[in-house]
């Protein structure tokens, strides 16, 4: 915690204590004690910041505010470090820092990411030199250029989301701009980045489509690609290509998938996923042809920078079948779509490995097959509400009994009347139950 401090003369002074845990004082010269308050509340943040690693983004923007002799106070007291001299003087970092050198430092320094982040964060980075310009000063880049950039985007042919995806990579490496105080604010920062659902790209994947790609595979293991995504819902190809034998357990019926995609989530390193029907018979088989001592279930084709989607699509050129869009997520999608209407929302989560808010968003799907089993699929007749065909089969007995019967003047008047009742019984008073001049009624009439 800081305090303020008074000193003759109308001064203010800020005590603190430093991540090194010595007492030091900033000393501010003559200045209100509204000013000093607010001040204070920076020193500790920007102490803070040294035991975090974590600066916050209005004490950033203060700090590329600052000029340089304000900034070297805070510099004399340990609370940030010195900035970079050029040739021609000390100056702003943002004045001296071009765009490819930054995005070039920032990608090469995030050690913790995966190879396919590193790549996306490649295109972005390709997107903005060449609309920008590699030599592009970062304090030069307003919002406002942002905004065209985004339709430079959109100009690009890139879809929605992929758009969206591209803006959010940039308002993260602006954000590290800031973080490191070569900036003082992120342009970037109001562009659209959520990513939603297109249901213009979704496509329900029959089985039979399945079956004729699955014949025209040239081996087992492909046959295995196709029908995990398919029928086990896997990501494809990162967690089918880590599947491995001593996953499976034949005996209790599920195989474990490890997911590089939620590892970062806790408990999301891995999930149980049964082991359907339609993929045990393959993987025996499978498993009967490996090599002795065989780690990965696919091991024939996972070449590193082998492209399933190149393969898959002339496979399904053989086999005749017209590409969908978002190939291997749509299969995956399918799957789940399948399961949601077989099993409870959580289980069907749980093994395919997303929550129920994405599931809804971007898999579960509305398909044909769901209109025509609404609107009866040529069983109109066995859908109908069981009391009216109830009421129906009545009153045609009692019209066929009477025809040619001596009993027919007494039957006629009830069959007549069998629509009236309805009326009476349902119209007058909905669904209570029947008055005993109702039922005194029925048993006249239709006894």
């Amino acid at each position: 915690m800081a305090s303020v401090g008074k000193d003759p003369g109308g001064k203010k002074r800020i005590l603190f204590v430093a991540g090194d845990g010595k007492r030091k004082t900033l000393r501010l010269g003559k200045s209100s004690m509204t000013q000093a308050s607010s001040l204070r509340a920076k020193v500790e943040s920007l102490v803070a910041s040294q035991l975090t690693g974590r600066i916050d983004d209005e004490v950033a923007r203060w700090l590329g505010g600052l000029g340089d002799r304000a900034y070297a106070k805070l510099v004399a007291v340990g609370l940030v470090p010195a900035r970079p001299s050029t040739a021609s003087g000390s100056k702003s970092p943002a004045t001296v820092e071009t765009l490819a050198a930054f995005l070039d430092s920032y990608i090469t320094s995030r050690r913790d990411v995966k190879v396919n982040t590193t790549l996306v964060y490649g295109r972005t980075r390709k997107h903005l030199v060449e609309h920008f310009g590699a030599d592009k000063l970062l304090g030069d880049i307003t919002p406002g250029d942002a905004d065209e950039w985004r339709l430079h985007l959109v100009d690009y042919g890139l879809a929605p989301n992929t758009v969206n995806r591209t803006c959010g990579v940039a308002r993260q490496f602006f954000r590290a701009a800031v973080r490191r105080r070569l900036i003082v604010e992120n342009p970037f920062a109001e562009l659209k980045v959520g990513v939603k659902g297109n249901v213009a790209r979704q496509h329900f994947v029959t089985r039979e489509d399945i079956e004729k790609i699955v014949n025209m595979c040239p081996c087992v293991e492909w046959k295995l690609v196709v029908l995990l995504a398919r029928y086990a819902g896997l990501r494809t190809p990162s967690e089918t290509l880590l599947l491995r034998w001593s996953d499976i357990n034949w005996e209790q019926g599920w195989f474990t998938a490890h997911s590089p995609k939620t590892e970062h989530h806790p408990g999301g390193e891995s999930r149980r996923v049964p082991l359907f029907s339609e993929l045990k018979s393959y993987l025996l088989e499978a498993f009967a042809e490996a090599e002795p001592g065989a780690e990965f279930v696919i091991a024939k084709h996972r070449r590193r920078g082998a492209n399933l989607r190149t393969h898959l699509l002339r496979i399904m050129a053989r086999a005749g079948v017209k590409p969908w869009p978002k190939l291997l997520q749509n299969m995956r999608s399918s799957r789940q779509t399948e399961l949601a209407q077989q099993w409870p929302e959580y289980l069907v989560c749980a093994w395919l490995g997303n929550s129920r808010v994405i599931a809804r968003e971007h898999y579960l799907q509305v398909t044909d097959e769901h209109f025509r089993q609404a609107s009866g699929g040529g069983q109109e007749k066995a859908a109908q509400n069981p009391a009216q065909q109830t009421r129906e089969t009545a009153c045609g007995g009692l019209q066929a009994g009477g025809r040619g019967s001596d009993n027919n003047a007494v039957l006629q008047p009830a069959a007549a009347n069998c629509t009236s009742p309805q009326n009476e019984i349902v119209g007058g008073r909905g669904l209570e139950p029947l008055t005993p001049s109702v039922s005194s009624w029925c048993s006249s009439h239709l006894s």
